[in-house]
């Protein structure tokens, strides 16, 4: 079967699944069996088309009649976008084996809702993503886009009976069609100044640097608000949370790179002549995101919006990347800019996987403790032990600890950032350190908030009667989260296979590869030069194998001498869940040290004994962390667009002879117009 005729099924099983969903209400089991299973065709073919396109680097073109009679679809199938419809596809096809058991809540629990719309707009959501990978014209892709867009409202706006959650409909459908508009703003430059509104015509524009600027700017606002960049972020955290569970995980594990890979064709393919300016402005907001997305995360303990402030730290990273490779590439220095586009590449898979797999490890826990708040949480590992295995892995993933696949990557774009003193401009020499600095910094304080996210959730005791209850999913969402945790393990353990497979995406957009990276073999990764750095991931393995397994077998060899007891509790008694750490209590060092990053609000309420003022019987902590991006960009915007609907709504006089008077000026303007 060809490449074309994977991605055909592809799409045709995602918009089958929702044609099967329309019947859900009557029949619960044709969402949660029929509709998932046309899911899963989908994203496994999206992913054996995607592979196959890699391995082949083949470029396959098609035109379909659908559209306007004289703008026919144009089609494309290239490694960049057979990169990206792997990775969607890979996440669909785990989606596909989770919800099964997932929505037997919604079906038959307590928590009952249609589910008609879940899966009619979960179909369309995955065939828009696909379809803007496959887009070879504007018009394509932002008819792609727009389904995706909407698509993902409904998604979000599901549970619509609570205010919040329409809230974040709202603002997440505001600013996708504001995003949408600047990037086809992008697109209209290079139409403007070429021959259609094919990619093929745009990639011929001669534009001036001017113009290009202009081209870029509009496209990395666009892409970069619907990827979740520092500062136009606010619709994520608001937005992901709400969704179900695997929706969340749609969203935040391809929906983004969706966005990205918009970028990267818009930037790398069809711009082409990338200019290190560009990647400066880049690097700067990607290091801002990274650092702020953290610290926005360590300081919630909803887990499901910690998971979503995570995202914007990790399209900080990528962005990271991304700019250092347009640095390096606008620098004449093709084989660093290479190597920082694979750094961002592996990311994107690499995020793709470690945050789906938080996210359905969240939808778990939820599903069976209706628990979201880190401060309800505790003991879950004695409950539920695999998923506390699964979301250890995800943890530590995310957390960039070898040997997983989330530590390659920034390890590569850490090797990239060292290469500054190659550079000619000694203000990029300078400032490249400082933005590794910072990266450094946010991979350490993301180390610190996923240690809170597991210590208090699965270690210690119960902290509600509901989580002491708690008992472990079925087999199939279990399945999916170990197969996320399979592959966190597998591509961070042999990244040079996936590296190797990588290569056809910079052949293709820039006609170079990476000259010494995968040179040595599957053993040894060397970004630059073996002089410069190594690193072999499967020894790393192997040594924490054997480090583990030697430990076991020690303690094993004295389990007679070892004596469990209860832990000292102070002389107060017995000790009890209320002793233990919080989410707040453990982010609060980072919270003083930080503080002026977030909008604080803490209160402190102490009831004293009327008989004993000076003992206190019991104390009362509040802490609100509010984003400063509310305060400084959304509210003065909406209080000017409100002011001029003001001054607008005076016309609105209520007074037929001034609604003509306004007609007969506008009949005269328009003759003048004409006649001019």
């Amino acid at each position: 079967m060809s490449s074309f005729s994977l991605v055909y099924l592809a799409l045709v099983s995602a918009l089958g699944s929702s044609v099967v969903a329309l019947g859900a209400d009557r029949f619960p089991s044709l969402l949660r069996v029929g509709s998932s299973l046309l899911l899963g065709v989908s994203g496994l073919a999206a992913v054996a088309a995607g592979t196959l396109t890699l391995l082949t680097e083949m470029r396959l073109l098609d035109v379909l009649p659908f559209g306007l009679p004289w703008l026919t679809w144009h089609l494309r199938l290239d490694p960049l976008s057979g990169f990206f419809l792997a990775v969607v596809g890979l996440l669909v096809a785990v989606i596909a084996l989770y919800a099964p058991g997932y929505l037997r809540e919604f079906a038959h629990g307590k928590s009952k809702q249609p589910l008609v719309p879940l899966g009619l707009f979960t179909g369309l959501f995955v065939f828009g993503m696909m379809l803007v990978l496959l887009a070879d014209d504007a018009f394509v892709f932002m008819v792609a886009w727009e389904l995706m867009s909407v698509s993902s409202y409904f998604l979000v706006a599901y549970q619509h009976q609570h205010a919040p959650n329409r809230r974040a409909a709202f603002l997440y459908l505001l600013m996708a069609h504001v995003g949408g508009l600047a990037i086809l703003l992008g697109f209209g430059v290079l139409a403007g100044f070429g021959d259609g509104y094919t990619f093929n015509a745009m990639r011929a524009t001669d534009l001036t640097t001017t113009w290009a600027s202009i081209a870029f700017a509009f496209a990395f606002f666009g892409f970069g608000m619907k990827a979740g960049m520092v500062p136009v972020h606010a619709w994520l955290p608001e937005a992901h949370p709400v969704a179900p569970s695997h929706i969340s995980a749609l969203m935040s594990g391809v929906m983004l790179k969706v966005a990205l890979y918009g970028l990267i064709r818009f930037t790398f393919d069809l711009l082409g002549d990338i200019q290190w300016q560009w990647g400066l402005a880049v690097l700067l907001i990607g290091a801002a995101s990274a650092l702020l997305g953290v610290l926005y995360a360590m300081l919630r303990n909803n887990l499901k919006r910690l998971l979503a402030y995570s995202s914007i730290e990790n399209v900080g990273i990528i962005l990271v990347a991304l700019g250092l490779s347009m640095i390096f590439f606008g620098a004449g220095e093709r084989a660093l800019g290479v190597l920082g586009l694979i750094a961002a590449l592996y990311h994107i898979l690499g995020h793709a996987l470690f945050k789906g797999l938080l996210f359905l490890g969240a939808g778990a826990i939820a599903h069976a403790t209706h628990e979201y708040d880190l401060n309800n949480m505790g003991g879950l590992i004695k409950r539920m032990p695999q998923t506390a295995v699964f979301m250890l892995i995800g943890c530590l993933a995310i957390a960039g600890l070898p040997p997983l696949n989330g530590f390659v990557s920034e390890w590569l774009t850490f090797q990239v950032a060292l290469q500054a003193p190659a550079l000619e401009s000694g203000v990029l020499r300078a400032l490249i350190p400082v933005t590794a600095a910072v990266l450094a910094l946010s991979a350490a304080l993301a180390a610190a908030t996923f240690v809170k996210v597991y210590g208090v959730a699965f270690l210690g005791s119960p902290r509600s009667r509901r989580v002491a209850h708690a008992h472990e999913v079925d087999l199939g969402m279990r399945a999916a989260m170990g197969v996320l945790a399979v592959l966190c393990v597998l591509f961070g353990v042999f990244p040079n296979i996936v590296i190797g497979m990588l290569d056809a995406v910079p052949q293709m957009l820039v006609s170079a590869g990476p000259p010494s990276l995968t040179a040595h073999g599957w053993l040894w990764l060397t970004p630059v030069s073996p002089r410069v750095a190594s690193y072999s991931a499967p020894l790393v393995f192997l040594g924490v194998i054997g480090i583990g397994a030697l430990t076991f077998l020690l303690l094993h060899a004295r389990r007679k001498d070892i004596r469990r007891g209860y832990p000292w509790d102070c002389g107060f008694g017995n000790l009890n869940s209320r002793m233990q750490y919080t989410g707040t209590a453990f982010s609060m060092p980072v919270q003083r040290v930080f503080a002026p990053v977030w909008d604080l609000k803490e209160d402190v309420e102490e009831v004293r004994d009327p008989k004993q003022p000076l003992r206190t019987e019991s104390i009362r902590h509040q802490l609100q962390a509010n984003d400063r991006s509310w305060s400084r960009v959304y509210e003065p915007i909406g209080r000017l667009v409100l002011a001029a609907a003001r001054r607008i709504g005076m016309l609105q006089t209520g007074s037929i002879h001034t609604y003509l008077g306004y007609s007969f000026f506008t009949l005269l303007l328009l003759l003048w117009v004409v006649t001019w």
